[in-house]
């Protein structure tokens, strides 16, 4: 049944999609939200932010996992744990796959987090220092460890394919959705629970990122906090939450009679290597990976409809991502539309692949292109159409998705309509 090298290569589609976000714990009151321009952003309630450069974030509220996990397990799992349960238990509804004895064999889980249990290690160093070793507990490590979304989410809903974390920061998301899609191409897997999940709105990861100069500290207007492409766009906002695809070949979804989304059709990945922080300033890195996208897909830079840009709110990546889409679109690039989803859900790190992979599908459906809210005076820098603050209604055939991280890791996917 599987694919072997001689055979044609494999279609793949989505027939499944979960979130869990700052402005809408399912996909569908996720994507009203973005084409309202709601901002998720508020000040930090899980914890006291006094004394923090930066006291705000986008958090995720009214979270609820009582019709799935039960009590006595709940404190055994991290939140960033929780998060991709729930998102998963959307997308397999969603994609009405019951996993059983005659299918779980030929579905993979592919679930990354670009930090992991932060919360957990945070709260048994505490533990440590205190109460002393023998008070700490023996579910750290398994609470900590980023591959446990991933393993509880086969754990939970009976997945025995390939199950595994790609932890590579910022592009995390992306590439468990790119390296579900290369899965599937090669006869591994039939279907792939894939996506990220990040839950990092704790004292240690807010300080960390803060004394890096990373954060926004605009914390009297939080709403307008996170503006990509902005003139004055001051760092990025941080967020958590969790985005999960349901990935299938073409073969199975129509074996099943399942709803289809839309189609994967392109995958790239590349490296700066350049510098830990910092995005190569010729935009080679992020450039690369786009084109490497496309060539796979088959595709020109002119059957792109719609960019999912990484636009995070920093000086930085917002300037050096213009260049690289420059690069890659060159003359056709001022007729794209491109936007980030960032200025509403604020960066959830290795869980932002996912959450803007649903939201890129999302528009190709409903043919609504989300916008870039506080976009109010543009950087000269960014003079692309980044849709400012307000969606846009075009025909969305194509749509690219960007993610890039720390370590000079750059990733790109492309959704076509099937």
């Amino acid at each position: 049944m599987f694919q072997n090298g001689n055979e044609p290569l494999r279609r793949i589609v989505i027939t499944g999609m979960g979130a869990i976000t700052p402005i809408g714990n399912d996909k569908d009151t996720f994507f009203t939200s973005l084409l309202e321009g709601r901002s998720g952003a508020a000040t930090i309630t899980n914890f006291d932010p006094t004394g923090y450069s930066s006291t705000i974030a986008a958090e995720v509220k009214d979270f609820d996992t009582s019709d799935v996990i039960e009590p006595k397990k709940l404190r055994h799992l991290d939140m960033f744990t929780q998060f991709a349960i729930m998102a998963a238990k959307e997308a397999l509804d969603d994609a009405d796959l019951e996993i059983s004895d005659d299918n779980a064999e030929k579905i993979g889980v592919i679930v990354g987090s670009g930090i992991g249990g932060l919360r957990t290690l945070e709260d048994q160093h505490e533990i440590l220092m205190t109460k002393g070793p023998k008070r700490v507990s023996p579910y750290l490590v398994p609470m900590m460890i980023p591959d446990l979304a991933a393993g509880q989410i086969s754990i939970y809903f009976g997945a025995k394919g390939p199950n595994w974390c790609p932890v590579s920061a910022c592009a995390t998301g992306t590439h468990a959705i790119g390296e579900a899609f290369e899965t599937i191409k090669r006869g591994a897997a039939e279907i792939c629970i894939a996506g990220g999940s990040e839950a990092p709105v704790t004292p240690l990861g807010v300080a960390g990122f803060a004394s890096a100069r990373a954060l926004t500290t605009r914390n009297d207007e939080p709403e307008k906090s996170s503006r990509p492409f902005d003139l004055n766009r001051d760092g990025f906002l941080i967020g958590e939450g969790a985005g999960i695809l349901i990935l299938e070949t073409l073969e199975s979804a129509n074996d099943r009679g399942s709803n289809i989304y839309a189609e994967v059709i392109g995958y790239g990945a590349s490296g700066d290597a350049y510098h830990i922080t910092s995005p190569d300033i010729t935009g080679d890195g992020a450039a690369r990976s786009m084109q490497i996208a496309l060539d796979l897909a088959n595709l020109s830079s002119r059957d792109v409809d719609y960019v999912n840009a990484h636009g995070t709110s920093t000086k930085m990546n917002d300037s050096l991502e213009t260049i690289a889409l420059k690069k890659v679109f060159k003359d056709q690039v001022y007729d794209l539309h491109i936007s980030s989803t960032k200025s509403m859900t604020g960066h959830l790190l290795g869980a932002a692949g996912g959450v803007e992979a649903i939201a890129s599908v999302l528009a190709i459906i409903n043919n609504k292109i989300p916008p870039t809210i506080n976009l109010d005076d543009p950087d000269p820098e960014c003079d692309l159409n980044y849709v400012p603050n307000k969606a846009v209604s075009l025909e969305v055939d194509v749509a690219m998705s960007n993610s890039f991280g720390f370590g000079g890791h750059n990733a790109t996917v492309i959704f076509s309509r099937f």
